[in-house]
């Protein structure tokens, strides 16, 4: 019995810090929008301390203790640290910017394949349209 609590103990999936959130953050963002040190600098403070924010809701939320001012705190600093990067950035860079936050909404870059027969082609599909049910795998009385 205690082999197994240890075991499944040591499968759980380890809780990313905020500091590993927010260097996978800034270096997708790297790509995509072209920053000087000083504001690649000053935007990291502001996504550590969001995801600091986050961590703690996740915490509160797994121990039951945490309601909808809570979110709602969450999401409006989450909106503050946005505009706070639009400002830093300059011209072409809020562009990008909206661009790379439009991706991360979709999923980031990631790609799901989906295979129809050994003949066909690879149809790759992005976004929610990789999540959806094809209309043929629903039955005719809409229950699965």
């Amino acid at each position: 019995m205690i082999f197994g609590t240890v075991f499944f103990a040591a499968a759980q999936p380890k809780t990313p810090t905020a500091t590993e959130l927010t260097n996978k953050n800034m270096d997708a963002m790297d790509k995509k929008v072209k920053m000087n040190p000083t504001q690649r600098n000053i935007i990291y403070n502001y996504t550590m301390d969001m995801y600091k924010e986050q961590l703690e809701l996740t915490k509160k939320q797994q121990a039951g203790g945490f309601n909808d001012d809570d979110i709602a705190r969450f999401y409006k600093r989450q909106n503050q640290t946005t505009a706070n990067i639009r400002n830093i950035l300059k011209g072409d860079q809020q562009t990008d910017y909206d661009n790379f936050l439009e991706e991360q909404l979709r999923g980031g870059n990631k790609k799901k394949k989906k295979k129809h027969s050994k003949d066909e082609e690879e149809e790759v599909v992005t976004g929610i349209s990789g999540l959806k049910l094809p209309a043929n795998a629903i039955p005719p009385n809409g229950n699965p």
